[in-house]
């Protein structure tokens, strides 16, 4: 796993295609994935999933981009986007979707807000309590 630096200066991290990786992965900042992960992973920012690149375990972030394949379930803050390329397994929680045509998805797919808050990545430590309704 290498870190490159984007021409805007931010940085990356890449695991690259022929690399296995097995166990947790924590990233701050974003995060492309062209081999393949089993276990899980949190990221604060973005998380690209690669047409070759495979994710079986869990992802937890705020943005995603899937090409490739993931089976497991998908915590996504906020905008889960699903190439025409992606195959997805499992269950998703999202705030937003948006699929291609081609893209394909066996499981289930939750997009109500409460579940979209849970899957932000952990920033903070605050204990407030949700409200009666």
């Amino acid at each position: 796993m290498g870190k490159e630096t984007i021409t805007q200066g931010t940085e990356h991290n890449t695991l690259a295609y022929g690399t296995k990786v097995a166990g947790e992965i924590q990233a701050e900042n974003d995060f492309r994935i062209d081999g393949s992960v089993e276990g899980s992973i949190v990221c604060k920012g973005k998380v690209v999933v690669g047409s070759k690149g495979y994710v079986e375990g869990s992802l937890t972030c705020a943005n995603a981009e899937i090409s490739g394949a993931m089976k497991g379930k998908l915590f996504i803050s906020d905008k889960l986007s699903l190439r025409s390329s992606a195959k997805i397994e499992g269950e998703i929680y999202t705030k937003v979707l948006s699929v291609e045509e081609g893209a394909k998805i066996i499981g289930t797919c939750d997009m109500t807000e409460k579940n979209s808050k849970a899957a932000a990545p952990s920033t903070s430590t605050s204990n407030a309590s949700p409200s009666a309704e």
